[in-house]
């Protein structure tokens, strides 16, 4: 029997393109990656602290006193305690538009983590429903 030796295949020149030599793949694309984690967690934090924060959590209780001027929406907020929270109103037409908004600030009495508050909205035009858009801390 006779041996046969393996060798590597060669190929025309200019034929079939550079053959990679097992170098590493540039930098490039790891510096991209690592853009997009840091802007993805970046903004999940962000959005997070928006609209995120189980420390004001907000509940409509009902909405009442409805006129072609103004509405008053009851509602009640989680905070830490004695603490106090701003708070988004809106009130939307039948139709869905915006027809009054308004941003309140409530407070805790000592070392209540629940405020119950009923505030005005004023509307340009008839009011079918109150909302609570967010509650976060003041600032």
């Amino acid at each position: 029997m006779s041996e046969t030796h393996a060798t590597a295949a060669e190929f025309p020149p200019g034929r079939y393109g550079r053959r990679r030599d097992g170098r590493r793949r540039g930098v490039l694309p790891i510096a991209v990656a690592v853009l997009v984690i840091a802007a993805s967690v970046a903004l999940s934090v962000r959005l997070y602290r928006q609209y995120g924060d189980p420390d004001y959590d907000a509940q409509i209780v009902r909405w009442s006193d409805v006129t072609d001027t103004r509405i008053t929406i009851e509602f009640t907020v989680r905070v830490p305690p004695g603490g106090s929270a701003s708070c988004a109103l809106r009130a939307r037409a039948y139709d869905g538009s915006t027809v009054g908004q308004r941003t309140v600030t409530v407070a805790a009495s000592a070392d209540a983590t629940t405020i119950r508050a009923a505030e005005p909205v004023d509307t340009t035009a008839r009011a079918y429903v109150g909302e609570v858009l967010h509650c976060q801390p003041p600032g």
